[in-house]
């Protein structure tokens, strides 16, 4: 009886081990399984790190945009006189009457005298838009890497470019941009981004 029972529990023991063994099919279909929860790991982690570069170039591009049109804001908005025109760093000629109110340069007034003003203007050299005072020789650069070089026009409520000075016209700006840089993105084929611009409408506070 004893040598029964010592064999019985051999042969249940030997079921055992034998019933917890893989066979080769079972081992390549656990690794495929294990293969395939790793590539989605790894896809999933280059897809954060893809979303957070995008975020993190919008983030940057709308940071140095808000940068760049906060003081001209609110420098229009505060204008006595505002004329769109063509100009530089020595000089500014105001766009006719009876013309297409569009330029490449505009000047604020903050007060009636003329003599003191405020100059926003597209530099063809390097293609930044920059702002000067009367006087001053010395430039300030609002936005960088910008294409168009018609950056302000003069609107009536309708959205149509006006062709006088009309007292209650929009002044819209239109910056296209060819790079961001902060963080530093070429915009363009293959890039985040096909095409960035940035508009704004500004009018003013101050009505005569």
């Amino acid at each position: 009886m004893k040598t029964n029972a010592i064999i019985t529990c051999r042969l249940i023991e030997h079921r055992k081990v034998f019933t917890h063994a893989f066979t080769l099919v079972e081992i390549m279909v656990s690794m495929a399984i294990l293969f395939m929860f790793i590539a989605g790991l790894l896809y999933a982690q280059l897809f954060g790190v893809r979303m957070f570069e995008i975020t993190k170039a919008k983030l940057g591009a709308s940071d140095d945009a808000r940068q760049a049109i906060s003081l001209l804001i609110s420098e229009i908005r505060t204008a006595k006189i505002v004329k769109v025109g063509t100009g530089g760093l020595s000089s500014f000629t105001p766009t006719p009457t009876n013309t297409a109110q569009i330029g490449n340069s505009l000047q604020v007034y903050a007060t009636t005298n003329t003599n003191n003003f405020i100059r926003y203007f597209w530099d063809s050299t390097d293609s930044k838009l920059k702002r000067t005072t009367n006087g001053s020789s010395t430039v300030n650069v609002v936005a960088h890497f910008i294409t168009n070089n018609l950056v302000f026009r003069a609107e009536d409520f309708r959205g149509s470019v006006t062709t006088n000075d009309q007292n209650n016209r929009v002044i819209a700006m239109d910056l296209q941009f060819y790079q961001i840089e902060f963080p530093i993105y070429i915009i363009g084929p293959s890039n985040y981004f096909d095409y960035y611009e940035l508009r704004n409408k500004i009018t003013r506070r101050v009505l005569e």
